[in-house]
C-alpha cells in the first residue's frame, strides 16, 4: 500500500500535470515581480509573495482586516478555515488551533503549539496574543511546523503580525465604527518624516462595547470590553547601508466575558449517560432564566472581569554587509492580568451550590535577542542563520473563598497560591535553498534548541493552618497546603527537508517533511498536587512535543493572474503531545496538564481566488480536517471513560469554508460604489477532549454584508455593515460548568447587529 504522505505527494504532481504546463521555464524566464495587489510575506525572512513561498500560508492585508471588521485573532479564526480559537473568561486561558492542534492550560509553564510573532518579536505567553492587534500591515498564518525560523513553540504553525510602518511621505488618517447594538470604535494615526533620513508613526485606538449577556440580578450588561492603547514606532538611516527601527506599544484592556448556562444538564462519554441537576435548574428557573443554545442571560453576585496591561519595546537593526544583511532583534515585554472569577456562576448559598470567588495576579516578563545573516538570493546557495535568545519570568498570585452551608451555618475558607516559572531558551537555526536550476531547488532547514526551565509553588489554606498537607483537610475548590519547587532542562531538534519546482515564473509545486519541538513542560496551577501514587504527578515535568509533518502543495497564478490557487495536503503527527484534561475531583472540575499522547493532523486545504474584470473579486478557502487521537495516555486516578483513541481533537471541525465576494465600480471620476459579502461556514465542533456529547457546537453558518461609498485613492470612505444576517446563534466554547450543568459561551455575533464605518486619510 502507498503511504499518505507518497500518495499526496503524487495527487499533487498529477493535478499539476492536468492543470499546468509539463515543462519547467528556461533559465532566461525568471518568476515575475509581485504585481499592484498581492501581498508580500517574509515568511522565510525575505520578501517574496505568498504563491512563490514554498509553505502552506494564508496572508490578510491590513486594508481587508479593516474593511471586514477584524480586530484580533478570534476575529480571524472565523475567516482562515485552517485557524480556530478556544475563548474563555480570561484571555490567560485563551488559544489558538491550526489544523486543529492547540494547547490549553493556565500553566505559566506550558507554551502553545502555535506562535504568535508581532514584527518579529515571539510572544511567550498565549494570553498575550488574545487582544486587538491595532493598525497592521497583514497577518501571516504559517500551518504546519515552522521551529526551524520561529523558534521553539512552533510545533503547529505560526501567526505573524506585521504591523504598519512608518513612511517618509506625509499620511494621516481617522476612523470611526459604531453599531446598532451600542459597540464604539475609534482608530487614528500619522506618519512621515520627522527628521532627514528619519520618519515615525503614531497609532491609537479606544474600542468599547457593553456586551450582549444580562446579568437578571442588577440588569447590567456583560460579556463586553473597553480598550485603549497605542503604537509608535521611529524608523532611522543614519547611513546607507544601516537602518534602525525602534517600537514600543501598549495597550490595556477590561474584559467582563461570561459563561452562561446552556443547559442544567451534562452527558457522560462514553455511555451518554445524562447527569440532570434539579438543584441548578429549580435556580435557574427562579430567577427567570431559560438554560438553551441561544442563552444570553445569568445571574451573578460577583462581578467577573479581567484587566489586562500589554507593553513593550524593540530595537531593530538591519545593516547591509554588500550583498549580505545582518538583523539584530532586541526586545523587552510585560504583561499584566488581574482577574476575578464567579467560578460557582450562581447567585444563591445552598448544600447544592457554595459559594466561590477567585481572584488571580500574573506579573510576567520576557527578553529576547535574535541575530541572523541572509545571504543574496540568485547564488547556487542562498539562506538564512542566526542565534536565539529568550528569557521569560512569571508570577501569579491566585486566591479563592469558598463559603458553604455546614449543619445550617455558613463556613469560609480561603486559599491563596504564589507560583511561577523561570525560562531560558536559546537556539541556533539555518534555512537554505539549493538552487539545481533556475526552476529546481531543494530546501534544508535546522534548528537547535535548549530550554532550562525551573518553577516554584506554594499554597496555604485556612482549613490547614499547621500546614500539614493532609488531604483530609480539602474542601470543594480548594486542596491543603502545598510547597514545591522543580527545574528541568532539554535539548530538541526542528528541522524541514523538501523540493520546489517552478513548473513556469508563476506556478510551483513543493513537498516537504519538517519536525517541529516545543519543550518541556510543567502543571503549575492553583490547586496543584504533590507527587504521589494516587494523583497526577504534577511536580514532574511534562516531555517536549514533537512533530513530525508531511506536506505536498501546488500553487500559482492562471490566465494572466486572474486566477490564483493554492492546494495543499499534508499529514502531522505529535508525540508526547501537550494536553489539557479535565476531571473531577471532590465535586469540582478540576484539569490535568499531560502528555496525553499521540495525536494525528491530516488534510486538504484550498484557496481560491479569480479576478475577472478590474474591481471585481471572488475568493474562497476551504480547509478539511480530520485531527483525531491516536493513542491517549490515561493519567493516574483518571476514570476509564478517558479511552478516547480514534476520537477527534478539540476545535478540530471536520470542515470549514469561508467565501469572500466584492465589486468596486466608479460612480463618477471622484466617487467608487462597493458591495461586500462573506460567509463562513463550520461543521460540527468537539470543544472538549474529555469527548463528552454536551460539549459539541452543532454546525452553523454566519453570512455578513457590507457596502461602501469611497473617494478616489481610497482617500475617504463611509461603509455600512451587517453582521449575522440570518441571527443564527452559536457558541464559541461549550463546557461542563464548574459544579453542575453546560456552560456556552456567546460570541460577538452571536445576533444580528448593523453598524457604520467612517474612514478618512489625509
Amino acid at each position: 500500500m502507498i503511504s499518505t504522505p507518497r500518495r499526496a505527494a503524487r495527487i499533487v504532481l498529477l493535478t499539476s500535470a492536468v492543470l499546468l504546463p509539463a515543462t519547467a521555464y528556461a533559465a532566461d524566464e525568471a518568476p515575475q515581480a509581485p504585481v499592484s495587489g498581492e501581498i508580500v510575506v517574509t515568511a522565510r525572512y525575505r520578501d517574496e509573495t505568498v504563491q512563490q513561498v514554498p509553505i502552506a500560508i494564508t496572508a490578510v492585508s491590513g486594508e481587508s482586516l479593516n474593511e471586514r471588521g477584524i480586530h484580533n485573532l478570534q476575529d480571524l479564526s472565523a475567516t482562515v478555515p485552517t485557524v480556530d480559537f478556544r475563548t474563555s473568561a480570561s484571555n490567560k486561558d485563551r488559544s489558538i488551533f491550526i489544523r486543529g492542534v492547540g494547547t490549553i492550560s493556565t500553566s505559566p509553564g506550558v507554551e502553545s503549539s502555535v506562535s504568535t510573532v508581532v514584527d518579529g518579536v515571539v510572544l511567550a505567553r498565549p494570553g498575550q496574543a488574545t487582544l486587538d492587534v491595532g493598525e497592521v500591515s497583514r497577518i501571516e498564518v504559517l500551518r504546519g511546523p515552522q521551529g526551524t525560523l520561529f523558534g521553539k513553540n512552533a510545533s503547529a504553525g505560526v501567526i505573524s503580525v506585521v504591523t504598519a510602518a512608518p513612511s517618509e511621505e506625509f499620511h494621516a488618517y481617522a476612523e470611526g465604527t459604531a453599531t446598532t447594538d451600542d459597540e464604539y470604535r475609534v482608530k487614528a494615526g500619522v506618519t512621515g518624516a520627522i527628521a532627514q533620513n528619519v520618519s515615525a508613526r503614531l497609532d491609537g485606538l479606544y474600542a468599547n462595547y457593553a456586551g450582549n449577556v444580562r446579568n437578571v440580578l442588577n440588569n447590567d450588561e456583560l460579556n463586553g470590553y473597553e480598550r485603549y492603547g497605542v503604537r509608535g514606532k521611529i524608523q532611522a538611516q543614519p547611513t546607507e547601508t544601516l537602518k534602525l527601527t525602534l517600537a514600543g506599544d501598549y495597550l490595556h484592556s477590561y474584559e467582563d466575558t461570561i459563561g452562561v448556562y446552556q443547559s442544567t444538564s451534562q452527558v457522560a462519554y462514553p455511555t451518554g449517560a445524562v447527569t440532570n441537576s434539579t438543584a441548578l435548574a429549580s435556580y435557574l428557573s427562579s430567577v427567570g432564566i431559560t438554560p438553551s443554545a441561544s442563552n444570553r442571560e445569568t445571574a451573578n453576585n460577583f462581578a467577573t472581569n479581567v484587566r489586562d496591561k500589554n507593553y513593550g519595546g524593540s530595537l531593530t537593526a538591519d545593516l547591509e554587509l554588500g550583498d549580505y544583511t545582518i538583523t539584530s532583534i532586541t526586545a523587552y515585554r510585560e504583561w499584566k492580568n488581574r482577574q476575578q472569577q464567579d467560578y460557582d456562576t450562581v447567585a444563591q448559598l445552598s448544600t447544592s451550590f457554595p459559594e466561590v470567588k477567585d481572584r488571580g495576579r500574573l506579573a510576567s516578563n520576557q527578553f529576547s535577542q535574535e541575530l541572523r545573516l541572509t545571504s543574496p538570493k540568485g547564488k547556487f546557495i542562498d539562506y538564512v542563520v542566526g542565534a536565539y535568545y529568550l528569557h521569560v519570568n512569571t508570577d501569579e498570585t491566585y486566591q479563592r473563598s469558598v463559603t458553604r452551608l455546614v449543619s445550617g451555618a455558613s463556613n469560609t475558607v480561603n486559599g491563596v497560591a504564589n507560583y511561577g516559572i523561570t525560562s531560558n531558551n536559546y537556539a541556533v537555526f539555518g534555512e537554505a535553498n539549493v538552487n539545481f536550476t533556475p526552476w529546481l531547488r531543494a530546501i534544508a532547514g535546522y534548528r537547535s534548541t535548549w530550554d532550562d526551565l525551573s518553577y516554584y509553588h506554594e499554597r496555604v489554606s485556612s482549613n490547614d493552618p499547621t500546614n500539614s498537607g493532609s488531604s483530609s483537610l480539602d474542601v470543594t475548590g480548594i486542596r491543603a497546603y502545598h510547597k514545591s519547587e522543580g527545574s528541568t532542562t532539554s535539548r530538541g531538534d526542528s528541522y524541514r527537508l523538501g523540493l520546489q519546482a517552478d513548473l513556469n515564473p508563476t506556478n510551483q509545486v513543493y513537498f516537504t517533511y519538517s519536525r517541529g519541538y516545543k519543550g518541556p513542560a510543567y502543571n503549575v496551577y492553583f490547586n496543584m498536587r504533590s507527587l504521589n501514587a494516587t494523583t497526577q504527578l504534577d511536580e514532574i515535568a511534562l516531555k517536549p512535543e514533537t512533530s513530525n509533518s508531511f506536506e505536498a502543495g501546488i500553487k500559482g497564478t492562471a490566465l494572466n493572474r486572474q486566477i490564483t490557487y493554492a492546494v495543499a495536503v499534508y499529514q502531522t503527527k505529535f508525540h508526547n503531545y501537550q494536553a489539557n484534561y479535565n476531571d473531577v475531583v471532590g465535586g469540582a472540575q478540576v484539569t490535568r496538564l499531560i502528555n496525553a499522547g499521540t495525536v494525528e493532523s491530516k488534510g486538504v486545504e484550498l484557496d481560491f481566488g479569480l479576478h475577472p474584470i478590474p474591481g471585481l473579486s471572488l475568493d474562497a478557502s476551504v480547509a478539511y480536517t480530520d485531527a483525531k487521537v491516536v493513542h491517549f495516555n490515561c493519567p493516574v486516578g483518571a476514570p476509564t471513560s478517558c479511552d478516547i483513541d480514534g476520537q477527534v481533537l478539540p476545535f478540530a471541525p471536520k470542515w470549514k469554508l469561508y467565501t469572500n465576494a466584492s465589486y468596486r465600480f466608479a460612480l463618477s471620476d471622484s466617487l467608487n460604489f462597493e458591495i461586500q459579502s462573506d460567509v463562513s461556514l463550520k461543521s460540527k465542533t468537539q470543544y472538549s477532549l474529555t469527548e463528552t456529547p454536551s460539549t459539541i457546537q452543532p454546525d452553523y453558518v454566519i453570512w455578513n454584508a457590507s457596502v461602501a461609498l469611497l473617494g478616489n485613492n481610497d482617500s475617504w470612505q463611509i461603509r455600512g455593515f451587517v453582521k449575522n444576517i440570518t441571527n443564527q446563534s452559536y457558541s464559541t466554547l461549550l463546557a461542563n460548568g464548574t459544579l453542575a450543568g453546560t456552560v456556552r459561551y456567546v460570541p460577538r455575533d452571536d445576533k444580528r447587529y448593523g453598524g457604520v464605518m467612517l474612514r478618512k486619510d489625509f
